[in-house]
């Protein structure tokens, strides 16, 4: 049900498991899905046994096909907004398909409001295309049959599908619209993406609010209760994770890796921890990141802080600082030039507590994810 493109995300989605290609973009299965095919295989089984008075195994055996057709039809749905992507010169990492619906990860943001909107509606368009299609089959196919049984529950999840992703409240698609609508009016992305997910915490309150009252008219059955409610949840965590991402969105100018980057204090290879921690308060050089230089005089190595202050205090003047240290082909690098959406970027590409500041072959400073963290989230509490 959910489309989630964003690349600038705090934190990045597992694909999970790689299934193949559909029209060269790449198919994975998250394994939250397993759980969904094994409810619905038995839930739609159960249906059509009572209905159509089959066996057990052959009721078993029709509901994992409706299990595969609504696999397809979330595909189309992502294909959807895969292909018009495409069409806008906007890459696709890939499709994702997952217990609640499906998600494209696409490359880069959308250019201009337009191609948002255009690539946000694109999946819906194809859900409301299959639905009806689909409807018309059940028309014209012989009542209480097995295949009018299917075509009415493909009608039915895909016309629900694309009219509940058309509320407009991210992540859903018709969240994407209103973030696109918003953005062309107040010329702001960040604000466009704000305000659709606040509304999309709205539409998930509203969401849940409606199916316990449903639950409680006996409308519903518990297990749709429980489902449900799982949607309702799903649509808070997405869009205070939107909310989230427009936050930081909207400080990525501040992000300068020449003023963030932490000099390198270096001591030689084998001086005492206690030493070298003396000689870098005593050059004043407390949020500097200690080094360790070989005879050379060239860097090695960096402390690591956290390793250090585990050390007991009594054993420091005993322990070479190398013991503590971490050699600099470990640590990845970070060039001087990025900025913003690229820092953050390489930071998810190569997650780790410091990186290399480097221009050229120099290494010029230290960043401290901490550091980067603060800029970004300022009101945010991090473990230290």
């Amino acid at each position: 049900m959910e489309d989630s493109p964003q690349r600038s995300r705090p934190t990045e989605r597992r694909p999970g498991i790689a299934v193949g290609r559909a029209l060269g973009v790449p198919v994975h299965l998250n394994a939250s899905m397993f759980l969904l095919a094994v409810l619905v295989t038995v839930m739609y089984g159960e249906f059509v046994r009572r209905q159509l008075d089959l066996s057990q195994l052959t009721a078993y055996l029709v509901g994992f096909g409706f299990v595969v057709c609504l696999l397809g039809s979330v595909l189309l749905h992502e294909l959807g907004h895969a292909l018009t992507a495409r069409r806008y010169g906007i890459g696709v990492r890939g499709i994702t398909l997952e217990l609640l619906g499906g998600y494209t990860e696409m490359d880069r943001d959308a250019p201009n409001p337009r191609v948002d909107l255009l690539v946000s509606l694109a999946g819906p368009a194809v859900s409301l295309v299959l639905g009806l299609a689909a409807a018309v089959t059940t028309l014209l196919l012989p009542d209480r049959t097995l295949i009018n049984q299917l075509a009415f529950q493909l009608a039915v999840s895909n016309l629900i599908v694309a009219v509940f992703n058309l509320l407009p409240g991210l992540p859903l698609d018709g969240g994407r619209a209103l973030r696109a609508t918003v953005w062309a009016i107040s010329r702001d992305r960040h604000r466009g993406t704000e305000v659709a997910g606040w509304v999309g915490r709205v539409v998930a309150a509203g969401t849940a609010a409606l199916v316990v009252l449903l639950t409680t008219a006996g409308l519903l059955q518990p297990i749709g209760l429980a489902l449900m409610l799982l949607v309702a949840f799903t649509l808070w965590q997405g869009a205070g994770q939107s909310i989230r991402v427009a936050r930081i969105s909207r400080r990525f100018p501040m992000v300068d890796l020449a003023r963030l980057a932490r000099p390198v204090f270096p001591v030689p290879s084998g001086t005492p921890l206690a030493e070298a921690q003396r000689r870098g308060a005593a050059a004043g050089s407390q949020a500097a990141t200690l080094g360790v230089a070989d005879s050379s005089g060239r860097l090695v190595a960096l402390v690591d802080r956290v390793a250090a202050e585990a050390v007991p205090v009594e054993r420091r003047p005993w322990v070479a600082v190398d013991t503590v240290a971490r050699g600099l082909g470990g640590v990845p690098r970070i060039a001087l030039g990025l900025r913003g959406e690229q820092v953050l970027h390489a930071v998810q590409s190569n997650p780790g507590p410091q990186y290399l500041v480097t221009s050229g072959e120099d290494v010029v400073g230290v960043l401290h994810i901490a550091d980067l963290a603060q800029v970004l989230e300022p009101n945010r509490k991090l473990a230290p």
